[in-house]
């Protein structure tokens, strides 16, 4: 009997207790008690968190990283070939460019016939100067054809081959042409340098020869077609005690920059030169 109504006066007293914790509650006076007792709780939740957090980054971050070098693997791939695109885009948009200013030269010179190749190597020695062009006698080239392009002469064939060509550039020491002054009308022999400077010689010493004067070829001697532009003078070597002046030329090709070039097929030169077998 006692042990029963203990245990009833237990239960009756837990039940007031929670009656009063509730009557409490409503009233909002367990406020502060209920954030004094979660702020523990709270923070050893947040501490759990954390690690969970970071246990689950170590194990699903070999998996992340894997995904990740393969994306970067692609996009490094997209971009090699974006890289490549571009750069033939802009290689073909330099040879479209090359081809019309090279169509427009030919179109003002209609009594000519060309024939346009690509210029495939270059001489290394500096003794020699020559490149080669992917044309050869396959396609009706013939030795001392000239070759020019929109600026101007380049030089001529030397040798041929089926499918290749060896041009001999106006700048190799070896080689001669004779040209004409536009405005003073002298003539003159352009030969190159060792230096790799272009020097006309045996101008006559009463012509009145003017720096930046054009020079064109003169057509003499068969060698090459007359009125091609050359170069234009850059100074004027005259001395009193010698029987001719001489002129310093510049160029009017950009021999380092040559890509593609014209062959003048219907020109046959009348006396080929010694550097020409």
């Amino acid at each position: 009997m006692i042990r029963t109504r203990s245990s009833a006066l237990l239960a009756l007293t837990l039940v007031l207790i929670a009656a009063g914790l509730l009557v409490l509650n409503i009233a909002g006076y367990l406020g502060p008690v209920e954030g004094l007792a979660l702020r523990p709780i709270g923070a050893v939740q947040g501490w759990l968190a954390a690690r969970v957090a970071v246990l689950r980054s170590l194990l699903t971050a070999p998996g992340d990283i894997l995904a990740l070098r393969q994306e970067n693997e692609q996009l490094q791939a997209q971009l090699s070939q974006l890289e490549q695109e571009v750069i033939a885009l802009r290689e073909q948009a330099a040879e479209a460019e090359i081809l019309s200013a090279l169509l427009g030269y030919a179109r003002s010179q209609p009594d000519s016939r060309y024939l346009a190749a690509n210029v495939i190597g270059r001489d290394v020695s500096p003794f020699i100067r020559s490149l080669w062009i992917g044309r050869g006698s396959d396609a009706g080239l013939t030795r001392g054809m000239p070759i020019v392009t929109e600026r101007g002469l380049v030089g001529r064939i030397a040798e041929v081959f089926a499918t290749v060509a060896r041009v001999q550039l106006i700048t190799d020491p070896s080689t001669e042409v004779n040209v004409q002054f536009q405005t003073s009308r002298a003539d003159g022999a352009l030969r190159a340098q060792v230096n790799g400077e272009l020097w006309v010689d045996l101008i006559d010493q009463a012509a009145e020869v003017a720096s930046g004067e054009l020079v064109l070829t003169s057509g003499l001697g068969g060698a090459y077609p007359p009125e091609v532009p050359v170069g234009s003078v850059l100074t004027v070597r005259q001395r009193d005690f010698e029987l001719f002046q001489q002129a310093v030329i510049q160029p009017s090709v950009d021999f380092e920059a040559l890509e593609i070039v014209l062959v003048i097929t219907n020109f046959q030169p009348l006396l080929l030169e010694p550097g020409i077998p």
